[in-house]
């Protein structure tokens, strides 16, 4: 019979160290790393040991040494930004936490000795254990484990949104130096004209309501270039901060024009089937109500047992009497302790349940309409910036640079004055920022394409609560 128990605790310990989950080698990053790869051809990597951050510091500085192309800016955040670090370090939280809701609760041993009156002495200790805990362990594991692979999902839409976030940053850096470039070339121009008018003035051949004309646009210009320089300061940082980087770091150099247009815009058949498919954060949402829809089940099958414990005690008994003789019994006991179910019958934490799963479910369809039309609207905008940019490309500025040299031409013949030459330059400078904002523009929305179709526009907060039952403590003895 000892043998038969023995076997049986023995096979009974082992089915539940069968059960529990294992910690992955790279703290669950390697389908974060496979999808990151699947949607954008870049490396996610985990920082995890000095090792790994001397690798990846050394590839962020042979990056930086070239030119800052949009790819490399999404790798170098991808290595360094220390806030998605911060969001793989989650992860591993999560794993910790899938990994320990899978083990088996520990039984608590108690030893105890007594002295009664007279010769009378007491030896014996207790094995307790929570019955309910070992009974749902298996739900309770499942449930964690879906909220860890839910967790790899967040992964994944924080790395996304970041590569999206330093695209965007990255074309309006470029944006903000190409237009610097072309007002401080204007007034280059205009400086020449002022000093060619300051001169004409002290001859007489030309009146100073002209030469205040030519004073002003040049003031107007340095004003914007003054200003020009403040946008390119702040896109930078905002750019240095993407990219986790400072220090020596901030000298790499970035590109003087932004892309080139491409010759035809991309056609999409049909950007909402699309972005069901894609987009991480309903994938999340839906991970979230299968979980929930378990965590409820679970609440409701443990709404009146919230505590269950076993004890197995043993107590030998000695007593010796007046001769000297002792007399030693051996007592064995069961005991089982519940919570009886009076005041609190678990209603609360049925419904609480119950709104939380049904939130996750409204929050779903809700996210759904509105990602139906940020890819309708997303796709609408690219082609519309793809088609403006064109146009300035191909017929305004064409024409207004046929107008200038028009202008010119009869400035030098002295068929026009001053002052119709400068308007026209104010017009042909207008034209050309106007021109670089739409390629800004169409750059910018094909980033925004890209989050209406793989990742939205914010990771959904977790609506998953603790529902395990509350530990309760009830005196057990014999």
């Amino acid at each position: 019979m000892k043998i038969i128990t023995r076997t049986a605790a023995i096979a009974c310990v082992s089915l539940l160290a069968a059960g529990c989950a294992k910690f992955t080698d790279d703290g669950g990053m390697a389908p974060v790393t496979d999808s990151i790869r699947k949607e954008i051809g870049r490396d996610a990597v985990k920082l995890s040991s000095p090792e790994d951050m001397r690798r990846a510091r050394e590839r962020v500085q042979a990056l930086l040494s070239e030119p800052l192309t949009e790819d490399t800016a999404v790798q170098i955040a991808l290595l360094n930004n220390r806030g998605l670090q911060a969001a793989y370090n989650d992860l591993g939280v999560s794993e910790a936490e899938y990994v320990q809701t899978s083990l088996p609760p520990n039984p608590a041993i108690t030893v105890g000795r007594s002295f009664g009156t007279g010769n009378f002495v007491e030896f014996g200790f207790q094995l307790v254990g929570n019955l309910l805990a070992f009974a749902t362990l298996p739900r309770k594991t499942e449930i964690a484990k879906r909220e860890f692979e839910e967790a790899r999902y967040r992964a994944v839409a924080t790395t996304l949104s970041l590569t999206i976030d330093v695209r965007r940053t990255y074309i309006k850096a470029i944006a903000a130096q190409q237009r610097l470039a072309l007002l401080e070339q204007a007034r280059q121009t205009a400086d020449a004209s002022a000093q060619m008018m300051k001169q004409l003035g002290e001859t007489g051949a030309a009146n100073k309501l002209d030469q205040a004309r030519v004073t002003a646009f040049y003031a107007d210009l340095s004003a914007q270039v003054a200003q020009a320089r403040l946008s390119v300061s702040t896109t930078r940082e905002a750019l240095n901060r993407m990219l986790g980087i400072w220090g020596s770091d901030l000298s790499y150099k970035l590109p003087a024009r932004l892309p080139a247009l491409p010759a035809a815009a991309d056609a999409l058949a049909d950007v909402e089937v699309e972005a069901m498919k894609r987009r991480v954060d309903l994938i999340i949402l839906r991970y979230e109500i299968v979980t929930l829809a378990k965590s409820s089940k679970f609440v409701n099958a443990t709404r009146y047992m919230s505590f269950l414990e076993l004890g197995l005690g043993f107590r030998n008994e000695v007593e010796t009497n007046d001769a000297g003789e002792q007399t030693s019994k051996n007592r064995y006991g069961l005991e089982l302790g519940l919570v009886i179910p009076i005041f609190d019958t678990g209603e609360a934490r049925v419904v609480t349940a119950r709104e939380i799963y049904m939130r996750a479910v409204n929050r779903l369809i809700e996210r759904s309409v509105n990602a139906r039309s940020e890819a309708r609207v997303a796709y609408t905008t690219y082609r519309a910036t793809y088609d403006i940019a064109r146009f300035y490309q191909s017929r305004i500025v064409p024409l207004r640079r046929q107008i200038s040299s028009e202008i010119l031409l009869r400035y030098n013949g002295m068929l026009i004055d001053v002052f119709e030459l400068l308007i026209e330059e104010r017009e042909r400078i207008t034209t050309n920022i106007a021109s670089l904002d739409a390629l800004r523009d169409y750059h910018l929305a094909v980033a925004d394409m890209q989050a209406a179709l793989i990742v939205g526009g914010t990771v959904p907060p977790s609506g998953v609560i603790n529902t395990t039952p509350p530990p309760e403590t009830v005196p057990l003895g014999l």
